[in-house]
């Protein structure tokens, strides 16, 4: 036989463990029963301990605002400090009246004790004859409760009960009848009371009487209570305006908090930090003043910010352009292809609103430098393709001459033409393969020449052309040889004939020397720098340039540590410089 004492329940008896789990389950089921039928949601308690109660309350904790908690919080204060004064000040209010009665007393029978004609009542015959009516009459006169004269020997001479008279005081004399004087609260034959008693001496000094004066407490009480309305009425009125206060100020932090309980804004604020920290764009949150209120990791990396920069206005963080002037005027932009130092952005920026009312801007930037990177790869790679598929169709053209001029028995015409075509072919590229030891930058130019070729632009490679070891990487030398040329070939198709792009390059310990010339229209000189910087596709006829082309060779030209110098007349040239090998990137 086995005993168990549930928590919360009565000694069970079983003969196993399991039996006592079904008599357990059996005490157990009527109540579950019992509450699905009344609806209730929760399980009912079955213990002194009921965890389900208690996810209760502290969902219904987490579910309270965090405006809400902290009215109750203050409320609370308040009533506590209201209540507080309020006993405070009737518990002071109490003793002053005691204090103020124990003076009066005190006064009245000092005062009392003087008057001559009390004197000789005292040495009289029958002393009550004339004590008794004096008292009764200061008793009425003073509104006071007691006048007791009495002999040094305690007997009474006058009391507000007749019957008394002649009996002993209840008090302290002794202090009266040495001299001095005695005020107590003393509970005497009419309950309890502030009293005084004083000594009645004669002309030589000698105690020959004592008098009593008193204010029973219910009198001083009653007193006190004509003050309580008013007391009640200032600590009202204060829990009043302290509780309107509070709910100002709970209804202010609601709308702040957006209703949300310490629980929520703790949760958001974590998954806020977490995406901050973990989404791979940058992001930044400009506010209506034009101070930079937020940037996350990404947007701190790409754009080198201090890290202070956030609550600084958007013109103290020396912003390149043109990001700097989309920050500051909080423009709208949908996918702008930017050039920020060294990285190639994609700008968004769009408008923060709530209810209709604007808060600032949220700007986000996605890093395309390698994809442009690739992106240049491929156009120069399309345009060998191209230059192939140019110089397959031209070749099939010359060999279907070749075929034709043997079939019309004319073979030594055939050879004559074959002899010149494949001579001028040659020369060209004998020219570049001998001036240009780097084979990535003699391969740009030979596609290059395909399609100036085939586009109708004459593309030269002038004798002074001597390119060996360059301390450039493959990629950039694309990018920046292949931009400029392409520049130059659409600016050259803009303008009228002669169509022509010329092109020097000379190494020099291992830096570059380049020039790009065109016969195009030229550029106006109060808009060259403007070619390098605004990084948006906005060329037009007769000018140079995507925009994005030439801010990419600006880049490459700056990571290098070298110069560009662009001049216009009569067409454009960009002379570009890059540092020899040790001043290089």
């Amino acid at each position: 036989m086995v005993s168990f004492t549930p928590t919360g329940g009565f000694p069970l008896t079983a003969t196993t463990p399991t039996q006592w789990g079904k008599t357990r389950w059996a005490r157990i089921r009527p109540k579950l029963l019992r509450s699905a039928e009344q609806g209730v949601s929760r399980r009912p308690k079955i213990g002194y301990d009921d965890p389900v109660a208690s996810c209760d309350t502290v969902g219904m904790r987490a579910r309270m605002s965090l405006a809400r908690q902290l009215f109750v919080l203050q409320l609370a204060v308040i009533v506590f400090l209201v209540g507080t004064g309020a006993l405070l000040a009737f518990l002071d209010a109490r003793r002053a009246n005691e204090e103020g009665a124990g003076r009066r007393v005190l006064t009245l029978a000092a005062g009392l004790a003087r008057v001559p004609a009390v004197r000789d009542a005292m040495t009289a015959p029958d002393p009550s004859d004339v004590l008794q009516p004096l008292a009764e009459s200061v008793r009425a006169a003073t509104d006071t409760d007691f006048v007791v004269f009495m002999a040094p020997d305690r007997t009474r001479y006058s009391h507000p009960v007749p019957a008394r008279v002649g009996k002993k005081f209840i008090g302290t004399v002794a202090p009266a009848l040495a001299g001095g004087t005695v005020t107590e609260t003393y509970e005497g034959t009419l309950g309890p009371s502030v009293r005084s008693v004083v000594p009645i001496t004669d002309d030589g000094g000698k105690v020959i009487g004592l008098l009593s004066i008193g204010i029973l407490q219910r009198e001083i009480g009653e007193e006190l209570l004509q003050r309580v309305p008013v007391m009640v009425a200032v600590s009202g009125g204060a829990l009043g305006l302290a509780a309107l206060g509070s709910l100002f100020i709970s209804r202010r932090l609601s709308r702040q908090t957006l209703g949300l309980g310490p629980a929520e804004i703790t949760r958001i604020y974590e998954q806020h930090d977490a995406v901050l920290h973990a989404v791979a764009e940058g992001l930044l949150i400009v506010d209506l003043d034009g101070r930079l209120a937020l940037a996350n990791d990404k947007a701190t990396r790409l754009l080198d910010l201090p890290a202070d920069a956030e609550s600084k206005p958007v013109a103290e963080l020396a912003l390149d352009e043109p990001l700097g002037s989309m920050l500051a005027t909080q423009a709208q932009v949908s996918d702008e292809l930017i050039v920020y130092r060294d990285r190639v952005l994609v700008v968004n920026a769009e408008p923060a609103e709530k209810d209709g009312r604007r808060l600032g801007t949220v700007t986000t930037l996605r890093d395309h430098t390698e994809l442009e990177a690739l992106s240049g790869e491929l156009d120069s790679a399309r345009g060998f393709a191209e230059a192939l598929r140019a110089q397959a169709h031209e070749s099939a053209n010359r060999l279907h001459t070749v075929v034709t001029l043997i079939e019309l028995g004319q073979p030594e015409r055939a050879v004559e033409f074959a002899t010149v075509e494949l001579a001028s072919a040659q020369q060209l590229a004998d020219q570049v393969v001998g001036a240009v030891a780097e084979p990535t930058l003699a391969a740009v130019l030979l596609g290059k020449a395909a399609q100036a070729h085939e586009k109708g632009v004459e593309l030269v490679i002038t004798d002074d052309t001597d390119v060996g070891d360059v301390a450039i990487e493959p990629r950039d030398l694309v990018t920046l040889v292949g931009n400029l040329v392409d520049n130059a070939m659409d600016a050259a198709l803009a303008a009228p004939p002669p169509r022509r792009v010329s092109v020097t390059a000379r190494s020099v310990d291992g830096g570059l020397l380049l020039t790009v010339s065109d016969t195009g229209a030229g550029v106006d000189a109060a808009r060259i720098e403007d070619l390098f910087t605004r990084g948006v596709s906005t060329k037009q006829s007769g000018e140079h340039g995507r925009g994005l082309g030439l801010a990419l060779v600006k880049q490459i030209i700056t990571r290098y540590g070298g110069s560009v110098d662009v001049t216009s007349d009569g067409g454009t040239s960009f002379d570009v410089e890059l540092p020899p090998r040790d001043g290089g990137a």
